[in-house]
C-alpha cells in the first residue's frame, strides 16, 4: 500500500486534538464583548508574527492561526515554513481585516477546512466547504481496512484461472467498488489513487455534494463513477467487491450537534438513536455484493455492538470491529453470505 503523506495526517491529528479537546470549551459564537476585544487589538501590532500570537491568545490553536494567516496573505497552505521566515512581515489594513474576520468565523466552530477551503485526506489535497462534510484523520482507518481487502482480492482475482484472450472474464475480474454518500469524494478519491486498477463509484443523494466529489475527481485526475441516489436504490444490476459507507450516524437531539451547526445536518443526523441509516445500507447491500465481497461501515464511539448486531441479524459473517486513532471501536464490517 503507498505511504501517506504523514504531514496531512500531522495536521489533521492536531486539528482532531482541537475538535475533542478545545471546542467544548469555547461558546458557540463570539460574544459581543469578545468581538470588542478582536477590533480593539488590530492596529496594535500588525506584524504577522504578533498576530498569529495574539490569535492563539483568544482561543485559536497555533496551527489554525498559521493557515487563517496564509489566508489571508493569499499564499498556499502549504507555505508555513515562509511564515517562519517572515514573522516580521507586516500586513496590510485589508489583510489585517481579512485575517480578523477569519479568526472571529474559526472561534464560532466554523470547520477551519471550510474557511480555507482545503483540507487534506490520505495525502489528498481535498477542497472542502459547507456542501459536504470535513473529512476526519479517523474515517482513514476505514480507508486502510478497505485497501487491504482490495489488495487481498485482487490476488485472489489475479491467481484465478481464465482464458488469455477472454474479455468477459477480465472484465469480470475488475474489482468494483462503491462508496456510499460520498460528500466531498474523499473515501472514494483515497481508494481510486491507492487502487487505481479498481472501478471506484461515489454515490450520494445531494447534488452539491457530488459537485464538489467531481470538482476534487478533475482536480486529482482522477476518474470516478458519479451518481446521484439515496444509497443503492437504481443500482439493481449492480455487483461489487467491496461497499464502504460513511453514512449520518448522530441521533437527533445529540448535544455534540451544538459544535456542528456549520456543518450539513443530512450528513450528520439519522433516525432510530442514529442508526436507521446504518441498518437501510446493510439491508440493501447484502444483494449487492459479489461471492466473499465485504461492506464496512464508519460508526459512532457507542455504536458497535448495535452495527454487529445489524449485520448478524441480515446474515453476514466475519463480522469485525476496528478502532480509530483514540482506540475507540470506529468501523464494523462483515463479508457476504454467498461464499461461493
Amino acid at each position: 500500500m503507498p505511504a501517506k503523506v504523514s504531514s496531512c495526517k500531522t495536521l489533521k491529528l492536531v486539528a482532531l486534538w482541537f475538535e475533542i479537546h478545545v471546542t467544548m470549551t469555547h461558546p458557540s459564537s463570539i460574544s459581543n464583548d469578545e468581538g470588542s476585544a478582536l477590533n480593539t487589538h488590530q492596529g496594535e501590532s500588525n506584524t504577522l508574527g504578533a498576530l498569529i500570537n495574539l490569535s492563539c491568545q483568544h482561543g485559536l490553536t497555533r496551527l489554525e492561526a498559521q493557515c487563517l494567516m496564509l489566508k489571508a496573505m493569499g499564499r498556499a497552505q502549504s507555505e508555513k515554513v515562509w511564515l517562519y521566515t517572515h514573522d516580521q512581515t507586516e500586513l496590510t489594513p485589508t489583510e489585517e481585516s481579512l485575517f480578523w474576520a477569519d479568526v472571529r468565523r474559526r472561534l464560532a466552530h466554523v470547520p477551519l477546512a471550510y474557511i480555507t477551503q482545503e483540507s487534506c485526506f490520505y495525502g489528498l489535497p481535498l477542497k472542502v466547504d459547507e456542501r459536504a462534510l470535513d473529512p476526519r484523520s479517523d474515517t482513514e482507518v476505514l480507508v486502510d481496512w478497505a485497501l487491504e481487502i482490495l489488495n487481498s482480492r485482487k490476488k485472489v482475482s489475479t491467481n484465478s484461472p481464465i482464458r488469455p484472450l477472454d474479455s468477459l472474464n477480465l472484465n469480470e475480474k475488475m474489482l468494483k467498488v462503491v462508496d456510499l454518500g460520498c460528500g466531498s469524494g474523499a473515501i472514494a478519491l483515497a481508494l481510486k489513487k491507492n487502487a487505481p486498477e479498481c472501478e471506484v463509484w461515489a454515490i450520494d443523494q445531494s447534488l452539491n455534494a457530488l459537485d464538489l466529489t467531481q470538482h476534487n475527481a478533475q482536480a486529482l485526475s482522477l476518474q470516478l463513477m458519479v451518481r446521484q441516489g439515496s444509497w443503492l436504490e437504481g443500482m439493481e444490476s449492480h455487483l461489487f467487491d467491496l461497499i464502504v459507507s460513511n453514512p449520518p450516524y448522530i441521533a437527533p437531539g445529540d448535544p455534540h450537534l451544538e459544535n456542528l451547526l456549520h456543518e450539513p445536518l443530512s450528513a450528520l443526523v439519522s433516525p432510530e438513536e442514529g442508526m436507521a441509516d446504518i441498518r437501510a445500507i446493510a439491508k440493501q447491500a447484502i444483494s449487492h455484493l459479489k461471492a466473499g465481497a465485504w461492506l464496512l461501515f464508519e460508526h459512532g464511539h457507542d455504536q458497535s455492538a448495535r452495527v454487529r448486531e445489524t449485520l448478524e441479524d441480515l446474515g453476514y459473517i466475519n463480522i469485525k470491529t476496528r478502532p480509530d486513532l483514540a482506540g475507540i471501536p470506529r468501523c464494523t464490517g462483515g463479508q457476504s453470505p454467498n461464499m461461493e
